[in-house]
């Protein structure tokens, strides 16, 4: 069974709080020092210091050979990487907006991913592909989607998400370290939260989930923005007496099943939530798990709560009506316990 409380207990003691984009920050910082090899390629992560700050203040750090601004073009940011990666660099590539990772789509499913396959193992491929996803910030529909699934679907990659300062750096960190190609996914609405982060060395482990909360009547499993949604949902319901416990998957693959199934075996019920389309949504994937691992756990259905199948307005008030809010997580938690207490 997976230990979950274990990677975030040094942040418990820290006492400094910095902004997500920070953590991003001090992570490339750090693994840049740490590492010749890595280096940060991508469209105005120099100059501007990227879309979101996650880069500011490195290019005059590290110089342009190690801080690239790339052309506009995301195929060549994405088969660079590939070039670099097999000839022994640890390429760090960001996409302005996973949106336009569709682009590179070529490079990163049937060059990166399938590399090291392909050669029997003998090349290695350690790229990190960057890029912030989700809905939140008013950007519409061509800069707004959560397209995980995609990527979580082919192997050869790994994919990864955070929910909190802490977890973004120690994520990170990790992330570049891998052999392997990683998609590395930053929600855009939380650049800007704020989290304690130790300042000493730590990495958290891909494949590791963590409780957010603990709870003994329903299981919320979800990642990224929306546990802090399904956070604030069980903190409404402790006020009716429903106990939630919350579930950060954190690395979508590999994902980490024993710790979802620990938290079902214990609640008996069990919510998927995503911020993505819920039809073929990554949310799906992990129902299913809870379904065929966790069914004689089970009370009731699992519930999903995610996306419209729809783009993403550009209206604030119907962008926030297309994704999951702490409300509709609460109604369907009061759906799965019907009947149950």
């Amino acid at each position: 069974m997976a230990v979950t409380s274990a990677p975030d207990a040094p942040a418990q003691a820290a006492t400094r709080q910095i902004f997500m984009s920070q953590a991003l920050h001090e992570a490339l910082d750090e693994e840049m020092a740490r590492d010749p090899n890595v280096f940060v390629m991508g469209e105005e992560v120099g100059i501007w210091g990227g879309a979101y700050n996650v880069t500011a203040g490195l290019l005059e750090k590290w110089g342009e050979a190690r801080i690239i601004d790339t052309p506009i073009s995301e195929a060549a940011i994405g088969g660079a990487a590939v070039g670099a990666a097999v000839t022994g660099c640890r390429p760090v590539a960001e996409f302005m907006y996973s949106d336009f990772m569709g682009i590179a789509m070529d490079q990163i499913v049937n060059q990166a991913a399938k590399n090291r396959y392909m050669f029997g193992g003998a090349a290695k491929l350690p790229i990190t592909y960057r890029a912030p996803f989700g809905a939140g910030t008013g950007n519409a529909a061509q800069h707004t989607q959560s397209l995980e699934a995609w990527f979580a679907h082919v192997p050869g990659l790994k994919v990864v998400t955070c929910s909190s300062p802490h977890d973004a750096k120690g994520l990170l960190k990790s992330s570049i370290r891998e052999d392997n190609v990683v998609v590395f996914f930053e929600h855009k609405a939380i650049y800007s939260m704020r989290g304690p982060v130790p300042e000493d060395e730590y990495t958290i482990p891909l494949g590791l989930a963590d409780v957010k909360r603990e709870g003994s009547d329903v299981s919320v499993v979800t990642y990224a923005r929306q546990v802090h949604y399904a956070l604030e949902a069980a903190e409404q319901l402790a006020g009716e007496g429903i106990d939630v416990e919350v579930v950060d998957v954190r690395t979508l693959y590999p994902l980490d099943v024993d710790t979802i199934l620990a938290s079902v075996n214990k609640t008996n019920h069990a919510v998927v939530v995503y911020e993505a389309a819920r039809f073929g949504g990554f949310g799906a994937e992990i129902a299913s798990q809870i379904q065929e691992h966790g069914f004689d756990d089970l009370d009731a259905p699992v519930l999903r709560v995610a996306g419209s199948h729809s783009p993403i307005p550009f209206s604030e008030p119907l962008e926030k009506g297309a994704i999951p809010d702490p409300e509709r997580i609460a109604a369907a938690i009061r759906e799965s316990l019907q009947g149950s207490r």
